[in-house]
């Protein structure tokens, strides 16, 4: 009977063992987390946030409870500066070299000391191409009078900016406040077409054809297309931003070991396949890039020409003059 009573509280007690998960929507598939729940006997609860500055915000008010985030490289080179993130065990993640190595020379932390990074995504735009038969692939298809209500912006300061800085020509990483005044002119003259602001409702929105251009994030625009053929994904000539979203370890995480496991469980080459395809964001693991499907590569929001990446650039932390985007964000926010 003893044995028997020992042998349950064991059980119970490694099944209490949960891993917090903090990330974007949509962004891990359902049966990778139920197949690392069965491997390593343990409940994955998954909570979301809708921006980097919301999920950092929450974190320096105060919650401990998360093991895993998964922010942009720009936020968590703010968050390694304030000393909120663990260093990584590699001995704990084996899989560590299927990353790719041309992703890592455009992030920060190249030897992956306390970040791995997860997708390479892009902020793109998507139309329906059964309501707008003269679409071009440009930001100037915000300034169309014609699709006034129909139309969003994300709600993301760096994105909105940087896809107005870009329509100029100029960096998404600008100090130069005189580029910044006319991207916010750019922004306000946009506005006045756009339905709102947002990070969400769009999906469903282009999907119902309630809006007929939309800017999104290049994975949720993909799960889109996939369902709706209607709905065309394009890459702005002028260039885009691109996101590198990574998986880091506070050092608050209750369930280090664990995290480190799911670190190491998605970047097996047939978990990233499958979680790739699923989710529609490309994850730079480049065993597993072979065991994609060719259709999931062809994709415009999966890979853009070599000519057109030129143009596109990554966000980088401004350190004190991103005051300088909060003051523009702000004039945007409160123009009519």
């Amino acid at each position: 009977m003893k044995t028997l009573v020992c042998f349950l509280l064991l059980a119970v007690s490694a099944c209490a063992q949960t891993l917090h998960i903090y990330t974007w929507a949509d962004y891990v598939s359902p049966e990778v987390v139920e197949k690392f729940e069965k491997q390593h006997g343990c409940k994955v609860v998954v909570d979301t946030f809708d921006s980097n500055e919301s999920m950092y915000a929450k974190l320096k008010a105060g919650a401990t409870g998360y093991d895993l985030v998964f922010p942009t490289a720009y936020m968590i080179q703010v968050m390694n500066a304030q000393g909120m993130l663990a260093k990584l065990d590699h001995t704990k993640v084996p899989n560590l070299p299927n990353i790719d190595p041309a992703v890592l020379a455009k992030v920060t932390d190249k030897t992956m000391e306390h970040s791995v990074p997860y997708t390479f995504a892009y902020a793109a735009i998507a139309v329906r191409k059964d309501k707008i038969k003269d679409a071009e692939a440009s930001w100037a298809m915000f300034d169309r009078p014609a699709l006034a209500g129909r139309v969003t912006l994300l709600d993301d300061m760096r994105e909105s900016i940087g896809a107005a800085l870009k329509s100029l020509g100029h960096s998404i990483n600008t100090r130069d406040e005189a580029h910044l005044a006319a991207a916010r002119d750019v922004l306000i003259r946009w506005k006045k077409n756009i339905a709102r602001f947002d990070n969400e409702g769009y999906k469903a929105g282009i999907d119902s054809a309630e809006f007929h251009l939309v800017h999104g994030y290049s994975g949720d625009l993909f799960q889109v297309q996939m369902e709706n053929p209607k709905v065309e994904i394009l890459i702005p000539r002028e260039g885009v931003t691109i996101g590198c979203d990574e998986m880091v370890i506070p050092k608050t995480a209750k369930q280090a070991e664990l995290a480190h496991a799911f670190i190491n469980f998605v970047l097996d080459p047939a978990i990233a396949a499958e979680n790739m395809e699923w989710m529609g964001y490309y994850c730079p693991n480049k065993p597993a890039l072979e065991k994609v499907s060719p259709e999931f590569l062809k994709n415009p929001a999966i890979t853009i020409p070599a000519e057109l990446q030129a143009k596109c650039e990554v966000i980088e932390d401004l350190g004190p003059d991103l005051a300088k985007y909060s003051k523009v964000w702000d004039q945007v926010k409160a123009a009519h």
